[in-house]
C-alpha cells in the first residue's frame, strides 16, 4: 500500500512538472516539501529528535536558494536542474555511510566484529561509519559512498549559494517564480 502511494505521489509531482501555468515557485514547493515532511517525521518519531524547527528553517532557506537558482536568468538550464539531481544521490550515498555498521540490516553479521575485529561507530555529520579496533586503529567503512556524498553536497551547496545570491542580489527574483503567465521569462 505505502509502495502505491508513493508511486501516485511521483505520478502528481510529473503531472504538476507538465502543466505550464503552475508557476515554477509553486512546482518547486510540491516537489521538496514531501521529502523535508519525511525527515521531519523521521527526526521526531523515530529518532526522538525533536528538531523540527531546525529543519524546517533549513527547508526555507533551501526553498528561497533553489527558487533564486532556477530564476536566475543566466545561469544554463543543466546547472539549474543540476541540484535536483544532486541531492536525492546524496540522501541515499549519506543513509549508505550512516548505516554502514548497522546490525540491524543483517542480524549477527556484524562488519566490524566479523571482519576486522572491532567495534562499528558512525557520525551522522560529517558522514563517517568505521570500525575502531582495541588498539586504537580504524578502518573506514562505506568509504566509497562517503565521496559521493561530499561531491554531491559540495555541488549542491554551491549551486544553492547562486541561488541565495542572485536573490539577495535582486529580491524580485524571488516574486517572479510565484508567478504565473508569459512575465517569467524576464
Amino acid at each position: 500500500m505505502i509502495g502505491f502511494l508513493v508511486l501516485l505521489a511521483w505520478a502528481g509531482a510529473l503531472y504538476l512538472l507538465a502543466l505550464p501555468r503552475v508557476a515554477p515557485g509553486v512546482k518547486i514547493l510540491v516537489l521538496t516539501a514531501p521529502p523535508v515532511a519525511v525527515v521531519v517525521w523521521l527526526l521526531d518519531a523515530v529518532f526522538g529528535m525533536p528538531s523540527a524547527a531546525w529543519v524546517g528553517a533549513v527547508f526555507v532557506v533551501v526553498l528561497i536558494a533553489l527558487n533564486g537558482l532556477v530564476g536566475h536568468p543566466r545561469v544554463p538550464t543543466w546547472t539549474k536542474t543540476t541540484v535536483f539531481v544532486t541531492a536525492p544521490v546524496a540522501a541515499p550515498a549519506w543513509l549508505l555511510v550512516v548505516t554502514a555498521n548497522d546490525t540491524i540490516k543483517d542480524p549477527g553479521e556484524d562488519p566490524c566484529s566479523m571482519r576486522y575485529g572491532g567495534i562499528g561507530v558512525s557520525k551522522a555529520f560529517p558522514p563517517q561509519a568505521y570500525c575502531l579496533q582495541e588498539g586504537g586503529s580504524t578502518d573506514n567503512l562505506a568509504s566509497g559512498a562517503q565521496f559521493v556524498f561530499w561531491v554531491c553536497f559540495v555541488s549542491s551547496l554551491l549551486l544553492l549559494a547562486v541561488g541565495l545570491w542572485q536573490v539577495a542580489r535582486d529580491p524580485k527574483t524571488l516574486a517572479r517564480q510565484f508567478r504565473t503567465g508569459r512575465s517569467l521569462t524576464r
